[in-house]
């Protein structure tokens, strides 16, 4: 049974969520209770577990407040497949473009890397015994059939034979192999090529699954060469681990567990989703295939059988949260079929000058860590004054109000044009060991302009 990590509550989720994203308090309790439930469900008397289907989340919200952020952290949260799909990139059947069924195919793909990694893990003491071994051969080659014939003609112990010899020296280079002494060392291995099968579509008329099968197919018909590559040993093991755990692991049983975790525990983000909803004038145009996007999404969302090169995969439980900006249209401008398989909506928050604040110190992944941890690695130390961060807030927040609202993105913009001239003269200007300290008044010599001049253009992302 696939299982949270450590079953996490709701609560811990929200917290986990809290150490990378800001606010948002409405968005975070209803993703953490999404995904609870589909541990709850796990663990349900199994008459009603089929029963029991996920209710979608859409989350509305500008461009840049932690929509799609959140979803990815989610899903590193259960350890689960995820995919993220942007619904405008998807055109309706018959069109040329990307088939909404392409995202499923993604998420199953997902799913085997992740069981993959899982098995490689179980079987990597074993085959590292096997790549030492193949190692070991190409540095000093064993000899076959004198260890034997010596000792029955002298009856001795003594390392006199060249059998006994090459066993002791292989024994010390194992040793050395071990220790990393001869990582440098370069040796020639066989690498396996994979034979490529990619052919072309002739006459058209195939989809997208189908021609991946098909090259898959031919690619497996195909014998697989050996190729000679002369390495260091450093690099000779990582390429004949990877070989070699990828022969021990049955890749039906791959398969199997791949598509119950995606079926199960999967979660796909469909990103502009209002995009394809029909505002204002959207129904002229080009666009007249966003409501045919629309109802081939519907059976997906609702559960249906997909079709992918691993197999068939039930997508009836299958998270889906959407997220849209909603500027030029509204949630209801969806098919109305298709906004009943999204009963949770979450509005959130547009960002405040407290919220800029807390975005610059408070995560994990915090900008201000981010390019400390840059300039650390010339050996120079960077640090920000409280007022400095303040100040950079303000200004970050002033800019989207007077021009476009693009949420904690901004802050790259306005980090970006106060740093850049240091990040210029590191190391040439300014040397190993040298401290830089940014304080209010030099932020406000680098951005003074920027937020003066109204024609912003050539710094909005």
């Amino acid at each position: 049974m696939n299982e949270l990590k450590n079953d996490l509550t709701p609560k811990q989720i929200v917290e986990e969520l809290d150490k990378y994203i800001i606010g948002q308090k409405d968005a975070k309790r209803n993703v953490a209770i999404a995904l609870r439930n589909r541990w709850r469900r796990m663990n349900v008397v199994e008459e009603i577990q089929g029963e029991i289907v996920p209710n979608n989340i859409l989350l509305i919200g500008s461009t840049g407040v932690g929509k799609t952020e959140i979803a990815r952290r989610l899903a590193k949260i259960a350890d689960a497949p995820f995919t993220k799909v942007e619904a405008s990139k998807f055109t309706e059947v018959g069109y040329v473009g990307r088939d909404v069924e392409s995202m499923v195919r993604d998420l199953v793909e997902q799913a085997v890397n992740m069981a993959k990694v899982a098995k490689k893990e179980e079987v990597k003491e074993k085959a590292a015994e096997v790549v030492e071994k193949i190692i070991l051969d190409a540095l000093i080659p064993p000899l076959k059939g004198t260890k034997n014939i010596h000792a029955a003609r002298t009856g001795s112990d003594e390392p006199e034979s060249e059998a006994e010899l090459n066993e002791q020296t292989r024994t010390r280079f194992r040793e050395k192999i071990r220790n990393g002494e001869l990582d440098e060392r370069k040796i020639e291995i066989d690498v396996t090529q994979a034979s490529n099968g990619n052919i072309g579509m002739i006459g058209g008329g195939m989809d997208e699954a189908s021609m991946i099968n098909l090259q898959e197919m031919i690619g497996n018909m195909l014998p697989k060469k050996k190729k000679k590559r002369k390495v260091t040993i450093l690099e000779a093991r990582k390429i004949l681990l990877e070989e070699e755990s990828a022969k021990m692991i049955d890749m039906d049983e791959v398969k199997e567990e791949a598509i119950y975790k995606a079926e199960n525990t999967g979660i796909i983000f469909i990103d502009e989703i209002d995009k394809i909803a029909k505002g204002g004038d959207s129904a002229k145009g080009p666009d007249v295939s966003r409501e045919g996007v629309q109802r081939d999404l519907l059976p997906i969302v609702e559960g249906s059988a997909v079709n992918t090169k691993y197999g068939v995969i039930n997508t009836d439980h299958i998270l889906f949260v959407a997220a849209g900006a909603f500027h030029f249209s509204k949630p209801s401008d969806l098919i109305p079929e298709l906004q009943g398989r999204f009963p949770i909506r979450v509005e959130l928050d547009n960002l405040t000058k407290q919220d800029f604040l807390r975005i610059l110190t408070e995560p994990k992944n915090a900008l201000t860590k981010q390019y400390e941890a840059l300039v650390a690695a010339e050996e120079v130390q960077l640090s920000f004054q409280d007022e400095a961060l303040e100040e950079i807030a303000e200004m970050a927040f002033k800019i989207n109000e007077e021009v476009e609202n693009i949420g904690a993105r901004r802050l790259h913009t306005v980090m970006s044009k106060l740093l850049n001239e240091i990040l210029f003269d590191i190391p040439d200007t300014i040397g190993p060991n040298a401290q830089i300290v940014i304080d209010k008044g030099l932020v406000e010599e680098k951005l003074d302009g920027l937020v003066k001049d109204k024609d912003l253009s050539r710094y909005i992302l």
